[in-house]
């Protein structure tokens, strides 16, 4: 009975021999060659593989979308500077709050009217009627955030101009994690670091090159004006985009040409009403006007879009291009000089933007504030409304998430 038993046990062992032959066989597959060099082969192309993928992942078809909006954005910006420099100085028109009260008027003339139109709850006198005061409010700021940085350019440089307004971003970043509970990730951060850092590269070329001009006679007048018109800027942005989110894009450029053109008519009659009538009245100077109007018009009208897209925080860096735009057409029309400073800087935005707009952020939901929201990239997503979701939650690239707490993409 004894001798049966070895064989027994020498047939055991054997069974994990085929997986062992057959997982050799299928990792020698892809290598045509044979020994070491076939398995270090078949390594470097799966490496390879793996990078491409997560390049093809990062530069997706949505996050290009998103950058190419950006810039058109900082192209109609770059419109705006051209026609108000040739108006300046060329013209001796210095007019800021007549072009602020045109461009009010075409959204009143567009998108109030539209308003006062519609039926029922959207219409005109039912959204006066639930918050006119906070729209009155949103007015002010948008129509006097223009007019410091405007104010800025006769007191300090243009290099602190271009640095300090950049004070917007935090701004923004600040206002979206307390009121929108937007949550960042490292990444984001990241991005946000390189895109002030190509904006430094561009402030040091100009002072290389000596484009630095404009200083007048208090400097820290100006520099506070430039800060008090990027706070300003970023509440109105980032007010906008929980209005564009929660209400609706025409309401919200209705409610501002409304508001706009009242307080800027104000305003214009008050401050600017002698500066008008110096205007000396041509062709040119209507044209440069019209071309002027027509790209505040189209960037107060995008700009909702782009937002609602991606982000007022994404916006506002790809926004950071606009002067090197108006730097680029200024070497053809202005004789500016040019330093490959500007390049750098350029394609250091770009990659800024790149990161930023590579991974999404966060929602930490609190149904109180939000009660819908809608994710770009999907469906409508109904927050929950019971007793498990608390005010308090939130989503960041630390923690882990839950599938009982569901995110929002944002941008």
């Amino acid at each position: 009975m004894i001798p049966p038993e070895p064989p027994q046990q020498q047939l055991q062992p054997p069974p994990p021999a085929p997986p062992n032959h057959v997982v050799t066989t299928i990792e020698n597959l892809p290598a045509e060659g044979s020994g070491g060099g076939g398995g270090g082969g078949s390594l470097s192309a799966s490496s390879r593989a793996g990078v491409r993928q997560r390049i093809r992942k990062v530069l997706n078809r949505e996050m290009l979308i998103s950058v190419a909006l950006g810039q058109v954005l900082s192209l109609l910006i770059c419109g705006i500077g051209l026609t108000s420099k040739y108006l300046s100085e060329d013209f001796h028109a210095n007019t800021p709050v007549f072009q602020s009260f045109l461009n009010y008027i075409l959204l009143f003339l567009v998108y109030t009217t539209t308003l006062a139109v519609r039926q029922g709850e959207e219409n005109l006198l039912a959204i006066l009627r639930r918050r006119w005061w906070k729209y009155m409010i949103l007015g002010l700021i948008d129509l006097e955030a223009n007019y410091l940085v405007v104010k800025a350019y006769q007191y300090t440089t243009l290099t602190s101009i271009q640095l300090l307004d950049c004070f917007v971003i935090p701004v923004v970043i600040l206002l979206s994690w307390f009121f929108l509970l937007i949550r960042y990730k490292a990444v984001h951060f990241l991005g946000i670091f390189v895109c002030i850092l190509g904006m430094g590269c561009m402030a040091g070329a100009d002072v290389l090159v000596g484009r630095h001009q404009g200083a007048g006679e208090n400097k820290l007048v100006g520099d506070l004006l430039v800060l008090g018109g990027a706070t300003l800027y970023g509440i109105s942005n980032v007010w906008e985009e929980y209005i564009i989110r929660t209400l609706s894009r025409v309401e919200f450029l209705g409610m501002i040409g409304l508001f706009g053109a009242f307080f800027s008519g104000i305003q214009l009659a008050i401050m600017e009403h002698k500066e008008l009538l110096k205007v000396p009245w041509d062709w040119q100077i209507g044209l440069l006007y019209v071309g002027f109007s027509a790209c505040m018009f189209g960037l107060y009208s995008f700009m909702p879009v782009v937002i609602k897209k991606t982000s007022a925080t994404s916006v506002n860096l790809s926004l950071l291009t606009a002067d090197l735009y108006s730097l680029f057409c200024g070497l053809f029309l202005f004789h500016y000089k040019f330093s490959g400073l500007y390049l750098l800087s350029f394609f250091t935005i770009l990659i800024g933007l790149v990161l930023y707009s590579s991974t999404s952020t966060y929602i930490a939901q609190d149904p109180r504030v939000y009660k819908q929201f809608r994710n770009p990239s999907g469906p409508v997503v109904d927050l929950p409304t019971t007793a498990q979701v608390e005010p308090s939650v939130t989503y960041t690239s630390l923690g882990q998430e839950t599938e009982e707490e569901p995110h929002v993409r944002v941008a």
